[in-house]
């Protein structure tokens, strides 16, 4: 807008109803900005040193590259354009991936790296990173160093002094739970279940107290047995099954354990899966460890506890009672009967 100022509409703002701003208040903004901006100045510079001591000089670069879980049209510009001008493209799935280049005419060079060669790829992968080649780190579909071996490659990198940046795209675990309908503000995502049995037990050992919502990856040919697992470890959750994201057949249903193994079990899953379960509701875990600890307590310790806090007997009995779901006159008569005993 012509005669518009910008910095004359900040002042105006900042008058307040007198129309003029404080000087000491003035004075005092002056000073928490030059202070802030000292920090992040000393802060930045800190950075800086930590990183040019820690990066190797003549390089190249990892991007860890994001690519369409199903949709085409989901993969973005800088992600066509890393993949273009890299020196090489590591790929999981290199037949997959040539499908994705031959569409987007990348013709830029590439070798397999997965989970049989991760360490030897790697070390060859950081080497190329330490000639001054760039590379592109991929997955089969998705972000890599997601539940895939790209993590073993950016360890080995920055251990290398090798600088690693990602470039965002498609990710399946998120997109499922912002579209699931459960509470996102606090997840856990565990990727697919571990195979080994002990440690697949300790993991659903450790699923049963958490409150947050959990997501996690399934093969169809192993769904109904995850799902058969969980509901006898967890009980019979809330669930949504997110089935083939971004493609012509996506479906979120939302259903629980019990309804979703009756469905399974008269049609055959096909399609790859994401979980998204509600996490184990916090008032019902505190209710449950306050049972556990009443149960261990027998009648007088517990109304000894009440009344070592102050209480009088009747208020001790009356809370007794409320804690243990019984009536005040069973037990005001269990004391009693406990009282003769000893």
């Amino acid at each position: 807008m012509p005669g518009f100022d910008l910095n004359k509409a900040a002042v105006k703002e900042n008058e307040g109803t007198t129309g003029k701003t404080a000087p000491e208040d003035t004075a005092a903004a002056a000073g928490e900005a030059s202070s802030a901006n000292e920090e992040t100045a000393v802060e930045e510079t800190a950075l800086e040193t930590q990183e040019t001591a820690r990066r190797q000089d003549g390089c190249g670069t990892l991007y860890m590259v994001a690519t369409p879980i199903g949709n085409l049209e989901d993969m973005t510009f800088r992600a066509i354009r890393v993949l273009r001008e890299a020196d090489l493209i590591a790929a999981e799935d290199t037949r997959g991936s040539i499908r994705l280049l031959n569409h987007f005419d990348i013709h830029t060079p590439m070798t397999s790296y997965h989970e049989y060669n991760k360490f030897d790829k790697a070390k060859y992968l950081v080497g190329k990173l330490l000639s001054g080649q760039n590379v592109a780190c991929v997955t089969d579909a998705g972000t890599p160093g997601i539940s895939d071996p790209g993590e073993v490659l950016v360890q080995m990198a920055l251990e290398a002094g090798i600088s690693v940046t990602p470039v965002p795209g498609a990710c399946a675990a998120v997109n499922a739970l912002i579209c699931s309908g459960r509470k996102t503000r606090r997840f856990s995502f565990e990727a697919f279940l571990p195979t080994d049995k002990k440690e697949r037990a300790a993991v659903l050992e450790e699923m049963k107290t958490d409150t947050r919502t959990i997501v996690l990856y399934e093969a169809p040919h192993r769904l109904v047995r995850t799902l058969q697992e969980l509901m006898d470890a967890l009980g019979d959750r809330e669930i949504t099954i997110c089935k083939e994201l971004t493609k012509k057949h996506e479906r979120f249903w939302q259903t629980s354990f019990s309804r979703a193994l009756a469905v399974y079990g008269q049609q055959e899953p096909r399609g790859e899966y994401v979980l998204v379960i509600e996490g184990r509701d916090r008032k019902e875990l505190v209710q449950e460890k306050q049972n556990m600890v009443i149960e261990s307590m027998t009648l007088t310790e517990h109304m000894n506890k009440y009344l070592g806090q102050g209480m009088d007997r009747k208020e001790a009995m009356k809370a007794v009672a409320k804690d243990r779901g019984m009536s005040r006159r069973d037990v005001y008569r269990q004391l009693l009967e406990a009282e003769a005993e000893s």
